[in-house]
């Protein structure tokens, strides 16, 4: 099962579309935040044919979004949030305590526009960085595991 991971769009629609047009084999759109209009557009064409998580962001004024969403995937519980609640601009202690607290296998993020994928002793935490930036990720869960993979719009 492919996830697509969506963070930080701050109004780039037309990259959210070509983002979720790349990966035409992702089960789920999870998008991190801070860009829920557009992640409102994305729901309305795909809502249908893909499940759709969203989380609100620091940026999302307005928006009735949950600031995080926790659920179980194929096995694994997946903690996703954009992550100004967990103060991931200082540093990933809060998030990863929060996940584990949670029991959580796989944590999404956003916030700090920076990519990051790592494992910490049976947790995955993982970063897509800004979508506005040209970046996202995808996250397969298969029969053997978690791959958790950074992509680029501007590269084909």
């Amino acid at each position: 099962m492919r996830i697509l991971v969506v963070s930080d769009s701050h109004g780039s629609r037309f990259d959210f579309f070509d983002a979720v047009e790349r990966e035409p084999s992702a089960e789920y759109i999870y998008f991190l935040g801070d860009g829920y209009r557009e992640y409102d557009e994305i729901l309305c064409m795909y809502g249908d044919k893909k499940g759709c998580v969203g989380v609100g962001g620091n940026c999302d004024f307005g928006c009735t979004l949950p600031a995080r969403d926790i659920r179980t995937i194929e096995g694994y519980r997946v903690y996703a949030t954009h992550g100004y609640v967990e103060r991931v601009k200082y540093g990933i202690y809060d998030l990863e305590y929060a996940a584990r607290q949670e029991k959580c296998d796989i944590v999404l993020f956003g916030h700090t526009h920076e990519k990051l994928n790592t494992y910490r002793d049976g947790v995955y935490l993982f970063n897509p960085g800004s979508l506005r930036d040209g970046f996202y990720g995808v996250v397969d869960i298969t029969d053997k595991g978690v791959i958790c993979i950074h992509k680029n719009l501007n590269t084909y």
